[in-house]
């Protein structure tokens, strides 16, 4: 075959196949199986806790849309898959088809819109530090000329880095493959802070071993939505999705799941992160808004 036919035959290929996967109920109810995103680290949101199966708000979240997935199609057997996701593969996996749904701690922002698409925002939150308390560190003007570490693939990263460009500071800013791997640094004195979003850090803390050595410090350099990703074009998948959010934040439900994780303990050490329902997100609950971050 032609070089140009074989370019052409392969186009015409990859967009079936995206076209196919756009309709993520057919893709399943073809298939008689749904795969669902987990993060291993992404506390209190998604997360492995001593065990192989990933807990947490976000994953509440998905097995409710799964639920509804099943009542949908008529599939009460329907096999369910989970496959963990770093920041950096999620949105590839997502849009070749290997997941239908992510539900974690990713920010709904208009970049990110191009390739995926968002349902309701579940959370709100912004870009701090974590630091060793000995560290003297308490805003980012004290981070001149030191190590900062950050996510690969997170809106972190990319914050902290103009925040450094913009304001001259010279950080040296090094990337951890997850977010567990980021905090290492600190803690083994690699870098004197880790850029997050808050939110992560303070669950990051409850579960470090070294947790009374850490605090989270620093203004706020930005607010975020998180939101469900799932593939752009798919209507009724998103129809679905949106509806499992309404009727939760709607009847109570949300929020009984937003106090069993931010307000009560949580596996594996029982931590309570004692943080309570921002008033964006208690916006939210009434507007419904899958709005994103610019």
């Amino acid at each position: 075959m032609p070089a140009l036919s074989r370019l052409t035959a392969i186009a015409l290929c990859c967009a079936s196949l995206s076209a196919a996967h756009a309709d993520t109920l057919k893709k399943v109810a073809e298939s008689n199986r749904i795969t669902v995103a987990y993060r291993e680290s992404s506390v209190p949101f998604s997360y492995l806790a001593g065990s192989t199966k990933a807990v947490g708000f976000a994953v509440d979240l998905t097995d409710a849309v799964v639920e509804a997935v099943k009542k949908k199609l008529n599939r009460p057997s329907l096999e369910v898959g989970a496959m963990a996701v770093s920041s950096q593969n999620r949105i590839p996996l997502l849009t070749n088809g290997t997941i239908d749904l992510e539900c974690g701690s990713t920010t709904n922002n208009t970049a990110r819109g191009k390739d995926v698409a968002f349902a309701i925002n579940h959370f709100y939150t912004g870009t701090r530090l974590i630091v060793k308390k000995s560290s003297g560190i308490r805003n980012y003007a004290d981070l001149a000329g030191k190590t900062v570490a950050s996510t690969t693939g997170t809106t972190n990263a990319q914050v902290i880095r103009k925040y450094n460009q913009d304001n001259n500071l010279n950080m040296n800013v090094v990337l951890g493959k997850d977010h567990d791997d980021a905090l290492l640094l600190v803690e083994s004195d690699r870098a004197v802070a880790f850029a997050m979003d808050d939110i992560l850090l303070f669950g990051l803390r409850a579960n470090s071993k070294a947790a009374d050595q850490l605090e989270v410090v620093g203004d706020s350099l930005q607010v975020e939505p998180y939101a469900c990703m799932l593939r752009k074009d798919d209507p009724a998948f998103k129809a679905l999705v949106d509806g499992v959010f309404a009727d939760a934040m709607k009847s109570g439900e949300f929020e009984r799941l937003y106090n069993k994780w931010f307000l009560s303990p949580i596996p594996p050490r029982g931590t309570n992160l004692g943080l309570p329902m921002s008033q964006q997100l208690r916006d939210n609950l009434k507007a419904l808004s899958d709005k994103p971050a610019m």
